[in-house]
């Protein structure tokens, strides 16, 4: 007695299937890598360049600290008053600065505290 076999469709097409898989997700990861590496820009901030003191807007340097560190005593000691403080290293060096409407209480904060 023969025992005819049924192969249905399904099953003879299904070895396609793995590759067929493989080959669409490696195909995707590269769209997303091209896409993420193909920039001419980082994603990654870049660190930050001095620059001239015009180059910060409408802040009004207060303090030309000798440090870096000295600078950032100030802007702390400028923050602790309620005074809002940035510190940029300029190409001139460290600079504290300040909003317009908070120069002349940071100057006098800077000048008590120096």
């Amino acid at each position: 007695m023969l025992h005819a076999n049924t192969v249905s469709m399904s099953n003879s097409a299904s070895f396609m299937v793995g590759p067929f898989i493989a080959i669409l997700a490696i195909g995707i990861l590269v769209l997303i890598l091209r896409w993420a590496f193909g920039r001419r820009t980082s994603v990654v901030a870049a660190p930050a360049q001095p620059g001239p003191e015009s180059d910060y807007g409408m802040l009004v340097v207060v303090s030309k600290p000798g440090s870096y560190v000295e600078g950032e005593l100030q802007r702390r000691t400028l923050e602790g008053a309620g005074i809002r403080a940035t510190l940029a290293q300029t190409l001139d060096g460290p600079r504290v600065m300040v909003w317009p409407t908070d120069e002349s209480k940071a100057r006098s904060v800077i000048n008590d505290k120096g």
